[in-house]
């Protein structure tokens, strides 16, 4: 059993890849279906074409997301969610559902903070 807990467990990995800045909103954006590239890029707002590659790239090796080439002239290449891609969005959903509807008082929280801070 792996124990996320521990340097070398491979499920640390997983959740390192899943939990990094910009895989939680790529892989809710393909919830609904396939996307192109610019699609995505233009879905998701402020990643550069540098770290959406690369966070396809990852999530592709891990087995989350497909990539299907499509012949044409130039090539066109669109990503979807896997079966397993598709089992992790629901609580990735869930936690994006939440940090939205609790936003305002996490951002008064860290306000509070620096206040308490800055006067101590």
């Amino acid at each position: 059993m792996s124990d996320a807990f521990h340097r070398d467990c491979p499920a640390r990995m997983v959740l390192d890849h899943l939990t990094a800045r910009w895989a939680v909103l790529v892989l809710t954006a393909l919830r609904p279906g396939p996307l192109r590239f610019h699609e995505l890029r233009t879905k998701i707002e402020g990643v550069s074409e540098k770290m959406l590659s690369q966070t396809l790239r990852t999530l592709t090796r891990d087995g989350f997301v497909g990539r299907t080439v499509i012949p044409a002239t130039p090539p066109q290449v669109s990503y979807a969610l896997t079966p397993l891609g598709e089992g992790v969005t629901e609580p990735l959903q869930a936690l994006s559902d939440w940090v939205r509807d609790h936003a305002d008082a996490i951002v008064g929280a860290q306000a509070a903070y620096e206040d308490a801070r800055s006067d101590g």
